[in-house]
């Protein structure tokens, strides 16, 4: 009996070896590759966890400086955002931040590049959709109306258009088109919810073009 179990066991030995040397450098190929991918995610998934504790640590330290009005800390810390995380949706928002704190320091050219950042690198739609609206005012302000709306055509997220609307009513108005501001600023007012403050300021801009946006609404069948 131990003489038969001797010789299975040979046999599964013979069957074994045979089997390794046939697929032994597949499997071997199989697993380090396997291991590689594992030991590679795990080095993103760090590498992206890094970038995001950096990221918010400088976004918070941008904040601070931007609401000490210190521009030269802005500036350096904004250039730190870039270079180290500039990839991440901090620096997108961190580009929109510093890209204000230039503009009340005078600084618009500075802001301009910031913004653009936003447009040309930005991952989140909504981001580069307010990145596109403020530089279509820093146009507008440079008296380049057809530039402003260039940047307004883009689309943005249902819950932008009224905003995109109101800047668009301001850019019509100042070519003037009255009759496009109105429905410009008549889309907007209808878009913002009846608690936002800012409604009351887009139906100022229709009273002064002699249109009374809740007259209207009722007035409708």
């Amino acid at each position: 009996m131990a003489s038969h179990y001797d010789l299975e066991e040979q046999e599964q030995i013979a069957q074994l070896k045979a089997f390794w040397a046939k697929y032994g450098n597949l499997i071997t190929w199989l697993v380090a590759g396997v291991l590689g991918v594992y030991a590679a995610y795990n080095g993103w998934h760090y590498w992206q966890q890094r970038q995001a504790v950096q990221a918010a640590a400088l976004y918070d330290e941008l904040d601070q400086a931007a609401r000490a009005a210190d521009i030269e800390r802005v500036r350096r810390i904004w250039g730190d955002l870039q270079a180290q995380a500039g990839r991440t949706v901090q620096a997108q928002q961190g580009a929109l931040l510093a890209a204000r704190a230039l503009v009340e320091a005078e600084q618009v050219a500075e802001a301009r590049v910031a913004l653009q950042f936003v447009i040309d690198r930005g991952r989140d739609e909504a981001l580069k959709a307010v990145a596109r609206m403020r530089l279509a005012g820093l146009e507008l302000d440079a008296d380049n109306p057809d530039t402003a709306l260039r940047l307004l055509d883009a689309d943005v997220p249902e819950a932008l258009r009224p905003w995109r609307a109101d800047r668009r009513g301001d850019v019509l108005r100042r070519q003037g088109q009255d009759e496009a501001a109105r429905a410009a600023y008549l889309e907007a007012w209808q878009g913002l919810e009846p608690g936002v403050g800012y409604r009351a300021i887009v139906e100022a801009k229709l009273n002064a073009l002699g249109v009374d946006p809740a007259a209207r609404l009722e007035a409708k069948p």
